[in-house]
């Protein structure tokens, strides 16, 4: 019997907001036994870049080399923990209101298209399109943010485009998802080491990139699994 990989798709380095460089990431997920992850660094419109966040996103003129750096580092993960890599983007439009994870992708998208094309572009690229935090997004004490306002406020047009929506993102659960029986997955939306431990999805398909992504699009045999560190043993009274 196939059994169940442990996976995360929503992971970010400091090519774009995430605290960590890629190879540290690797090992961290790799140590904690995880069999599939996608980074998923932030590529945005340009209208959405200014001073402030310009350090944060992956400038288009960087996207190969973060391809490439991908692609290098997924083969150390693979002879190091038998840990499947999957190259990806967070198309990032903070001006419309959508993010969208692009997985599986070669090259760079124009995060400034309508999300119909964006998802297409995606899907040209034979990548899997998910329609991330879709909801409120406050689990962490933050004053809520709704990341992808636009994507909820538009699921109808949009549910039957998606591969998948996230169910969860870190310690939320978006209820919302479940009700409307979208397909789904669970991700940790990964920026600092405490992020490791929240939600990610089970996948039980074989250990490859096209079977990974079959079992997104078909969403049979798929289930969330809230991450945990080991509690430490609680002393008990003699």
């Amino acid at each position: 019997m196939i059994k169940k990989l442990l996976c995360d798709f929503h992971i970010h380095t400091t090519w774009s907001d995430g605290s960590l460089p890629l190879n540290q990431v690797v090992d961290l997920y790799g140590r904690a036994g995880f069999d599939v992850i996608c980074v998923t660094d932030h590529i945005s419109d340009k209208e959405n870049i200014n001073e402030e966040n310009a350090a944060f996103i992956i400038p288009t003129s960087q996207c190969k080399n973060y391809l490439e750096a991908l692609w290098n580092e997924s083969k150390r993960a693979w002879e190091t923990y038998q840990m499947l890599i999957i190259p990806g983007f967070e198309v990032t439009n903070n001006i419309k209101h959508y993010h969208i994870l692009a997985i599986d992708i070669k090259e760079y998208i124009d995060a400034s298209l309508p999300v119909d094309k964006i998802i297409e572009s995606i899907h040209n690229q034979n990548g899997v399109a998910i329609a991330c935090h879709p909801h409120i997004k406050d689990s962490e004490g933050n004053e809520s943010l709704d990341l992808s306002k636009y994507l909820w406020d538009n699921h109808d047009k949009y549910v039957n485009l998606f591969d998948a929506w996230e169910i969860a993102n870190r310690d939320d659960v978006f209820n919302v998802v479940g009700l409307k029986k979208f397909n789904y997955i669970a991700n940790g939306d990964f920026h600092e080491e405490r992020h490791l431990y929240s939600w990610k999805t089970l996948l039980q398909c074989e250990k490859n990139t096209e079977a990974v992504k079959k079992a997104i699009r078909d969403n049979t045999d798929v289930a969330i699994f809230l991450f945990r560190k080991s509690k430490p043993q609680l002393h008990q009274p003699g």
